[in-house]
């Protein structure tokens, strides 16, 4: 019970790492608000844990619609109680080049990822600021490295990666109490990656595969539940000292 009372509200919660990490938090006792551009896929998760010690409740969310930020941040704390976790992991990626990519598809990514992660952050430390609380951004391995099949996703992870820090310093600047941490996932196993790996073309799925292999040290993609653990230690009061910081989890991806 890591997280027993703890109030949470995580974005994109209706399918793979987001809904990994609700039912993880909802399994050491917090109470969840899981919102999704996709309602049903939301409520389908709530399904999924009936029964933990905790609570989940679905809302329907456009993270790219800033006037509903505040409403839902008013819904959660009405339904569950004062916010505690926040976590911004709704995303999308797309495969391009920088000489393919178009501005339209360049800037949907750029919303998505990066936009929204700043009036989700916004609005988590003004809803947690002097109480105290954990914002946890997700970035990835291509916030760090880049791919030349991914510039709008390499540039919208690498904006949530130096974004995060500067939340973090302004938060300790005013003592607001509020952490504010990035997770970078490696290639796991979501929905997200299968389909993007999917859309390639042969020969690009190919050699995306082959890399793989050769490049994961530990030999295999990872699994949501392995990202919902970092989030939970994130989350927990076990991370106090922990801010600014970017928690990598890759299979050793980028260890060489």
């Amino acid at each position: 019970m890591r997280l027993e009372g703890k109030v949470a509200l995580v974005t994109g919660g209706g399918s793979g790492l987001g809904r990994a990490m609700c039912l993880r938090f909802a399994q050491e006792g917090a109470f969840v608000l899981v919102t999704d551009i996709n309602a049903e896929a939301a409520q389908e998760t709530v399904d999924q844990g009936a029964g933990l010690p905790g609570k989940l409740i679905a809302k329907y969310q456009d993270v790219c619609d800033e006037s509903a930020w505040a409403e839902t941040v008013a819904f959660a704390e009405a339904e569950l109680g004062p916010l505690d976790i926040l976590v911004n992991n709704a995303g999308i990626a797309v495969t391009a080049s920088v000489e393919h990519e178009t501005l339209e598809g360049w800037r949907k990514t750029q919303a998505v990822n990066l936009d929204a992660v700043f009036m989700g952050t916004q609005a988590g430390i003004l809803a947690m600021k002097g109480r105290g609380g954990s914002i946890i951004n997700l970035s990835s391995i291509e916030g760090i490295i880049g791919d030349p099949l991914t510039c709008a996703y390499n540039a919208s992870k690498g904006g949530v990666r130096i974004f995060t820090k500067s939340a973090a310093l302004w938060c300790c600047r005013e003592n607001y109490g509020v952490r504010v941490n990035s997770i970078h996932p490696g290639f796991i196993e979501t929905p997200m990656v299968i389909n993007a790996i999917a859309a390639m073309s042969e020969e690009d799925r190919q050699s995306v595969e082959a890399q793989l292999q050769m490049a994961i040290p530990m030999g295999e993609m990872g699994r949501p539940e392995d990202i919902a653990n970092a989030a939970l230690f994130l989350a927990s009061d076990e991370s106090r000292y922990m801010t600014g910081s970017e928690l990598v989890v890759d299979g050793g991806y980028t260890a060489r």
